[in-house]
């Protein structure tokens, strides 16, 4: 391994993503041959420094791990909760290495929820300059139109910001509730609710179905199984990552 930024070398090591390496950075948690590092840009060469972290020396293992949870509604992605809500991780078992969620999936949602120690793949899947799809099933409230789909397939005002162009495709009408498929490839907080409800219809079911190539299948509503290994070499081609 050459010259490597800070923060992705912790995300290879399974410390934790590159977001979350730069704020421990930030707060003086690492230190690279025994002296703490502030600085965001700063590279390292692993075959001669020596980066330690709570006191534990940092090294990169060869194999990573990635599972997949079919995340029941009412289980949070975080791991602290004033709410005392249940876990995700409360379904898994316990591993080794530190595993962290890729994305969001808010308390009310399901769905397919990947889970990894790989930070460089956890990142590219949820930065926006990969374009990653993902794909849900939105059950709403009413009946929109064609021009309020229109409307949300070009993309919405969110806090001043204009969400990315999507695609919806209806499925069925039954009753007084509509159900779509719909691929965004963006991960803005509680994004497709916020979006319906600017057009006047409420969010009553979001289930995730697919992220990038992977999909949820027939997995059960709150358990999880390894990614098989064309699953994650097809996500690494996806967002450029030699497998």
């Amino acid at each position: 391994m050459s010259d490597i930024r800070l923060n992705k070398y912790l995300s290879q090591a399974g410390v934790a993503s590159r977001r979350e390496a730069d704020r421990m950075i930030e707060r003086g948690e690492i230190k690279v041959n025994g002296r703490v590092i502030r600085e965001l840009g700063c590279r390292i060469d692993p075959s001669r420094d020596k980066i330690v972290f709570q006191g534990r020396e940092v090294a990169c293992k060869k194999k990573n791990v990635y599972i997949m949870v079919n995340k029941p509604r009412g289980y949070i992605v975080t791991t602290k909760d004033p709410q005392n809500r249940p876990q995700v991780l409360n379904l898994l078992p316990s591993f080794e290495r530190r595993i962290y969620p890729v994305g969001r999936l808010d308390a009310d949602s399901e769905g397919l929820l990947l889970l990894t120690d790989d930070g460089e793949l956890a990142y590219r899947l949820t930065h926006p300059r990969f374009q990653i799809s993902k794909i849900y099933l939105v059950k709403v409230k009413g009946h929109p139109g064609r021009e309020k789909i229109s409307l949300l397939e070009k993309g919405i005002f969110i806090d001043g910001k204009k969400t990315s162009p999507a695609s919806l495709e209806p499925i069925a009408e039954k009753g007084k509730r509509s159900l779509f498929q719909m691929t965004i490839r963006e991960g803005r907080k509680r994004e497709i609710r916020r979006m319906f409800a600017s057009v006047g219809h409420e969010v009553i079911e979001l289930k995730r179905v697919q992220v990038g190539s992977l999909k949820l299948g027939d997995l059960k509503k709150g358990h999880w199984r390894f990614l098989r290994p064309n699953e994650v070499h097809r996500l690494k081609k996806q967002v450029s990552i030699k497998a």
